[in-house]
């Protein structure tokens, strides 16, 4: 028996866990936990970085999507968009590196957030096809585009290049991404074709061309040639800062006094108010900020707190605004009552965001299931983890039947109802890496249900409205009843003539809308909305649409059913129908 203490022999097995290594085995914490999902997955993240890195360019995106069924369960998805490009030598560590990119270190509007979804996809195509993921992209025109075969170092999470090339392409600038996958190909309410739309619907300024696994070919064309207001990047506000930041942005500041330190590292903090910071602090402004001790900066929390700093400035989101809202609500949706708003911005850990609400009544829609809820987070939908949002939360908790819309303890409405929410922030704080869920914060709660309500209130006026109308029909309706027994009545008490009674009639008629007033019709037309597009509108619908309870099956159960959809599909696949939706 050996003398060596047990806790030496534990610790020559401890070792470090990499990054890339941690997520190839937890692929379900990034949206990778059954094969329809991660197919869809893979699809978000290169379009969304697609969006990003054309807005931030100012060019009007144009994406094409390719989905081709290899058979068995493997499919090849490609991208292409005609952003800005990407830099030869970082073309490897943007693809193939996780916890890579730009948009972590700063504060502004953005869809990508930490640096891992594109690349997490490679990672999960390597993982489950064993080939490298393919990418061509080219910075304008006069450069060479670059061709790169890459697969990730899981261990070390870095790039293995295994093919570098410089490749004839007719494209001036943008970008070419082809990955090989496992996945699972099905329409409904979280499939591409859903999620496309969705992001046609939210984005108005982009086109997408969109050929499926059957390749039949939809195009979404962009809506308006104006493009998103560029968004600036902000510094953090003091307000959302904690003790342990506080000290980092202090040890490694360069500034030589504690005044310019709050003056420079924060958004909203002036000569004036840096001052009255440090004297709430009892901290002299000229102090080094590297000479700050943990209590100094404890102290120095505290005079953040005691003094008033105005809110962080709001040019950093970008709204879709209230108007193209309810236009793509008239799109999707065949409804006889619309409304939208867009809130004032606020403020959750001093990051600015901004909710935007609206809501689309009756027509088309049923009335004997609960509403339907579509979420949007910086321009993105939500398709999965429901019940998890904040969002949910934020409807559960409103008094609905104060509008019109029936509704049980703890549950969502029911009624021929559909509510949107977007929240624009620069920050978005997701549940997990997925991001599928808004975490739940009691400001940005707060925030969702001011806006609901404001548009509850409009849509419990028109709710009334109807029923009054309705009420005041079924009167009207008893009363003209009688109208032929009264002018027959007169007639012979009178001996009048048979256009007499005619006459009578319509006096009587006259009579009663003078005196009940003329009637608004609330009778739905069907013709009325012209923005209505019936085959925009069916995209995605074609399939059973899942609930929150489907989400929840086992991944065995979902990923069988999508198996059985693809045989039943085989034959269809063969054909090459193009649809264009103008």
């Amino acid at each position: 028996m050996s003398d060596e203490p047990t806790a030496l022999s534990m610790a020559k097995m401890q070792r470090e866990v990499g990054v890339a290594e941690f997520f190839a085995r937890n692929r379900h914490l990034l949206g990778f936990d059954n094969k329809r999902k991660a197919l869809m997955t893979t699809i978000k993240e290169a379009v969304d970085n697609s969006l990003d890195a054309c807005e931030e360019a100012g060019i009007l995106p144009e994406i094409s999507v390719e989905v081709v069924d290899m058979q068995n369960d493997r499919f090849r998805v490609i991208i292409e968009d005609n952003g800005p490009g990407i830099v030869k030598k970082q073309i490897p560590r943007i693809f193939a590196s996780l916890l890579y990119g730009s948009k972590f270190h700063k504060l502004s509007q953005s869809r990508g957030q930490q640096g891992i979804g594109i690349s997490a996809s490679l990672l999960y195509g390597q993982m489950t096809t064993g080939r490298p993921a393919k990418i061509t992209s080219r910075i304008g025109k006069g450069h060479d585009a670059h061709y790169y075969e890459l697969k990730i170092d899981t261990k070390k999470n870095r790039p293995d290049i295994l093919k570098e090339d410089v490749v004839e392409w007719n494209k001036e600038h943008g970008t070419r991404i082809e990955i090989d996958l496992e996945g699972s190909y099905q329409q409904g309410g979280q499939s591409i074709d859903y999620y496309l739309k969705q992001t046609a619907i939210v984005n108005p300024h982009v086109t997408i061309i969109y050929t499926n696994p059957k390749a039949e070919q939809i195009i979404f064309p962009r809506a308006t040639e104006e493009k998103p207001k560029p968004v600036k990047e902000i510094k953090p506000h003091p307000y959302g800062v904690e003790l342990g930041m506080l000290q980092d942005l202090l040890k490694f500041s360069e500034s030589r006094t504690l005044q310019s330190f709050l003056m420079s590292e924060f958004s909203r903090v002036g000569g004036g108010t840096a001052k009255q910071i440090c004297e709430n602090a009892s901290l002299l402004p000229n102090t080094k900020p590297k000479q700050i001790s943990r209590d100094m900066a404890e102290s120095l929390m505290d005079g953040i707190k005691k003094t008033k700093i105005i809110m962080p400035p709001t040019d950093c989101i970008s709204p879709i605004g209230a108007e193209l809202l309810e236009k793509g609500l008239r799109k999707e949706i065949n409804a006889e009552f619309y409304t939208t708003v867009t809130r004032t911005p606020s403020v959750y850990r001093g990051n600015p965001f901004l909710i935007e609400a609206g809501i689309a009544y009756g027509g088309e829609q049923r009335a004997d299931q609960s509403i339907r809820l579509l979420r949007f987070a910086n321009r993105v939908p939500l398709l999965y983890q429901q019940g998890a949002c904040s969002v949910t939360k934020s409807i559960i908790q409103t008094q609905w039947r104060s509008y019109g819309l029936n509704q049980s303890q703890g549950a969502l409405p029911i009624g021929p109802c559909t509510l949107v929410i977007h929240i624009a922030s620069v920050w978005v704080p997701f549940t997990s890496e997925s991001k599928e869920a808004i975490a739940h914060y009691p400001e940005i709660i707060k925030d969702i249900k001011l806006a609901l309500q404001e548009c509850g209130r409009k849509l419990g006026s028109y709710v009334s409205k109807k029923k009054r109308v309705g009420f005041e029909l079924e009167k009207r309706s008893f009363i003209e009843k009688y109208i032929p027994h009264v002018s027959e009545a007169l007639k012979e008490l009178l001996e009048l003539k048979d256009k007499d009674e005619e006459k009578i009639k319509e006096l009587l008629e006259v009579i009663l809308e003078k005196q009940r007033g003329k009637l608004d019709s609330m009778e739905f037309d069907k013709t009325k909305n012209v923005d209505f597009d019936e085959d925009f509108a069916n995209i995605g619908k074609d399939a059973k649409e899942p609930n929150d309870a489907s989400e929840e099956q086992p991944s065995e159960n979902k990923e069988n059913n999508d198996h059985k959809t693809t045989e039943e599909n085989k034959d269809d696949k063969k054909k090459d129908n193009q649809v264009k939706l103008k």
